[in-house]
């Protein structure tokens, strides 16, 4: 599969919107894409055509490296985000290779971090509600939560704010797969995922 590579790239941080959620596990995906904000110095703002806030901006060296990036956060909740993410993807000229869901994972230890293109949804309902509306091709940055302890539900665990042993890490891991998507998005999967699947 070729695809333009200076065609631009859309990183979508998955999670749910509001302050009661802002902290919860499942919210990962909206952590690195602010913390990829920041980088390029823009503020997410409301999308003229989907429910989501964007920020536009460029990563990469100045030259031939430098891609253009679309940031975004769907604001229609988890089992949603096919939507929005598909009508950022048509109205930005996104091919679906470009597009990087950046995800929490029950089935990987807290901070691993998995690059892959394609593949099933694990009962990711982001995940899902993305493959049913465009097909699975697109990339995934996999964020480990591990797994919910005792007999804690699944959906309990992943709407939980990371514990405080946790958070003390968080902005490390956090960082890290903010410059996993970078190396994605520059370099390309295979360096990507040698650099950072661990």
């Amino acid at each position: 599969m070729t695809t333009d590579a200076s065609a631009p790239w859309l990183i979508v941080g998955l999670g749910n919107p509001g302050p009661e959620y802002a902290g919860n596990r499942h919210n990962v995906g909206f952590m690195v894409a602010d913390l990829l904000a920041e980088r390029v110095g823009a503020k997410f703002k409301r999308a003229q055509k989907a429910q989501a806030q964007v920020v536009e901006g460029r990563i990469g060296p100045p030259g031939p490296g430098n891609r253009r990036v679309i940031l975004a956060k769907p604001m229609s909740y988890m089992n949603l985000s096919g939507g929005p993410v598909t009508a950022l993807r048509d109205f930005y000229k996104v091919p679906t290779a470009h597009v990087v869901a950046v995800h929490d994972e029950l089935d990987i230890e807290y901070g691993t971090l998995r690059l892959k293109l394609g593949g099933g949804d694990n009962g990711h309902n982001g995940l899902k509600s993305m493959t049913k509306a465009m097909g699975p091709e697109y990339h995934r940055l996999r964020f480990g939560i591990g797994r919910p302890p005792g007999r804690m539900q699944v959906a309990d665990f992943v709407l939980k704010d990371f514990s405080s042993g946790e958070r003390k890490e968080l902005d490390y891991f956090v960082d890290r797969a903010a410059d996993a998507v970078e190396c994605l998005v520059i370099e390309g999967l295979e360096r990507a995922q040698s650099a950072y699947n661990t």
